[in-house]
């Protein structure tokens, strides 16, 4: 078998790479591998909306009973939840079932530890080794008593609602605001709405009405328009769109104008930094995040400290470095004080509080500073030769930064491209670069 784990779990069209058996003996291997540091001999079992769902989490089931684990499957919750509740209820792991903002016919499955963080690269090949030993896997099942047990449990919600509302400051309240949610048709279709409510906001809902198919179709956090609409239609003063796995935010202004994520960070870096809750002074952002936000942090004497894409190495990062702020451009933010992960619930509430405290309009809210023009090319490439071994690209990519550009040339991981990414506060600048910069790097990697 080859690589199982991409960069946030398991991945695949279900039914095709992700069967049955491979979710069930994926199961297996993450159970002998979650024995090795027990505590409960439990672990918490979650998904989204997704029909295929029902398949996986029975398999994943047989598979944890099978070598001796007793499981608690909670049904429909975010991402984040499981993450939360897996530490809350005192199991041995967590596994989430979802392919986050992926189409309906994609299914995942994601991996928490006791504490409910997600597994480090170390956990993983770990369990990948287990998955290609069929005789430990056979040694490994249990009989008689040992065999483990599975129940179902419904009422945790309330648990992670209490959770999310802890987050939010005690001394304010959501009353004077109307605020359109868009949960995607996926797993905080209840979970969403419920905390919007109970915290006093008006809340028009759209995208809640999940039937295994239409999750991400044309909404949420990959549609924006739809929550924008709506935003529009109801005269919101806010809308909110979260991914099929709600994990992932999207604001949108009361114009029904979507936020850029970049925007997102920077201001709301400087919001904690004000209410004197941000730590060692600076945000954990990816490769990918904009060179306006960075300049606006530094006009802030904030850092702006950045990783891999992926939102598993901003917090990794954070960890590292004890910051307790980060995320991706892709909307994606991690606030560490309430969450193990991204969380688009905690995340909103955030930016829901920092509008309360403003008193402002969204809009004016968030316009304390400008994102660059930015291009994004991939070009298509025979070889992926390291770019320091291609005669002549230093040379290229430092025109750009002496013109005071940003840019970032890398391979793409999965298919045979080069992603060119220029940087500027220039439009037409940007464009002249990056003409010549995809012109040059086909020259020497096309055939």
């Amino acid at each position: 078998m080859g690589k199982l784990f991409g960069t946030d779990g398991v991945r695949g069209k279900a039914g095709v790479k992700l069967t049955a058996q491979v979710a069930m003996k994926l199961a297996m291997a993450a159970g002998i591998h979650f024995q090795k540091h027990s505590k409960t001999k439990k672990i918490l079992v979650g998904k989204d909306t997704r029909r295929s769902g029902y398949m996986i989490e029975n398999a994943i089931v047989s598979g944890l009973t099978a070598v001796g684990y007793n499981v608690v499957q909670i049904g429909p919750m975010p991402t984040p939840a499981i993450a939360f509740l897996t530490q809350d209820m005192r199991c041995d792991g967590g596994i989430m079932i979802s392919a986050s903002h992926n189409p309906y016919y994609d299914n995942g499955i994601k991996f928490f530890d006791s504490n409910g963080d997600k597994l480090q690269e170390c956990d993983e090949s770990a369990i990948e080794s287990i998955y290609d030993n069929c005789d430990l896997i056979e040694q490994a099942q249990e009989i008689d008593e040992k065999i483990g047990s599975s129940k179902r449990i419904d009422d945790v919600i309330g648990r992670y609602i209490v959770h999310i509302k802890n987050s939010f400051p005690k001394d304010l309240t959501l009353g004077n605001l109307r605020i359109v949610v868009d949960t995607a048709n996926g797993a905080a279709y209840k979970t969403a709405p419920t905390v919007l409510r109970e915290l006093g906001a008006e809340v028009f809902v759209v995208g809640n009405d999940p039937d295994g198919f239409n999750i991400n179709e044309g909404c949420g956090a990959m549609h924006p328009q739809t929550a924008a609409k709506a935003v529009r239609e109801y005269r919101a003063d806010i809308g909110l769109a979260l991914d099929g796995d709600a994990d992932r935010l999207v604001v949108i202004d009361e114009n029904g104008r979507q936020l850029e994520g970049d925007l997102l960070l920077g201001v709301l870096a400087k919001y904690l930094k004000d209410e004197g809750k941000l730590q060692n002074g600076g945000v954990v952002a990816t490769v990918m995040s904009n060179q306006g936000l960075e300049d606006f942090l530094k006009a802030e004497n904030l850092t702006l400290d950045r990783a891999k894409v992926g939102d598993k190495y901003v917090l990794e990062v954070m960890k590292r470095d004890g910051y307790n702020f980060g995320g991706e451009q892709s909307g994606h933010i991690i606030f560490s004080d309430f969450a193990k992960t991204g969380d688009g619930l905690v995340s909103a509430l955030q930016v829901l509080a920092y509008i309360v405290r403003s008193g402002k309009r969204v809009s004016e809210a968030f316009d304390l500073f400008e994102i660059y023009p930015s291009k994004l090319v991939n070009i298509n490439v025979e070889e992926k030769p390291p770019l320091d071994k291609i005669e002549g690209a230093q040379e290229v990519l430092q025109k750009i930064e002496d013109a005071g550009m940003r840019q970032l040339v890398r391979y793409s991981g999965t298919e045979n491209k080069m992603r060119i990414l220029i940087e500027g506060k220039d439009v037409k600048t940007v464009e002249k670069h990056m003409e010549r910069t995809v012109a040059f790097f086909k020259s020497k990697l096309s055939s």
